[in-house]
């Protein structure tokens, strides 16, 4: 895709640290993802939970992009945040005009969660949660609900980062989403006139 999109749409891939923020925007993206992954030390060890990303060696310290065409006019930029709590003053400002975002989550450190939920809502930014599959027991979808104490209206869904089909789905949901909000929001006003 060259100059001649139209119309640039961000989406944000938020979680907590060695969710598969990465993984997700490379195996999406039609271009090869520009990525800020420095080599983890022995010195992060203290600073970040590094407890289930045991085989982990690199880490995003600003952020990821990718980018998909949708057609001759309209292009996703996609921007993957850093997720461990020494970076998350980076992420009110890639919050900054963004479509809605993808809060992507590891079953087994839901806790980790939280911090971006918390921040999407404090904005207003439309978001959906996605269960990344790392090959563990899976948790039951109305568990997951309940334990991020997600509204009603916010989808959740399964998927692997690792799979560009269930990245594309995960964006599709998003996507989805953010089309029924505003015809929500529309239909509002509309009866407000």
């Amino acid at each position: 895709m060259g100059a001649s999109a139209d119309n640039g749409l961000k989406i944000v891939v938020v979680g907590g640290f060695g969710v598969g923020k990465t993984t997700l925007v490379r195996s999406v993206s039609e271009i090869r993802p520009l990525n800020t992954e420095e080599t983890m030390t022995q010195a992060g060890e203290s600073v970040d939970d590094i407890a289930h990303v045991g085989t982990k060696t690199a880490t995003t310290v600003a952020f990821d992009f990718g980018r998909i065409t949708l057609d001759a006019h309209n292009v996703l930029y996609l921007f993957g945040a850093p997720g461990q709590e020494r970076f998350w003053f980076l992420w009110d400002r890639l919050f900054s005009g963004t479509l809605g975002a993808v809060v992507l989550v590891d079953t087994r450190r839901i806790d980790d969660s939280w911090y971006a939920i918390d921040r999407l809502e404090h904005h207003g930014t439309p978001f959906i949660v996605a269960c990344n599959d790392f090959g563990g027991p899976v948790r039951a979808g109305a568990d997951v609900r309940e334990a991020l104490d997600l509204d009603p209206d916010v989808p959740l869904v399964d998927c692997d980062a690792r799979s560009r089909e269930s990245a594309k789905e995960v964006l599709i949901t998003l996507v989805r989403h953010v089309q029924a909000r505003h015809a929500t929001a529309a239909g509002v006003r509309g009866e407000l006139v």
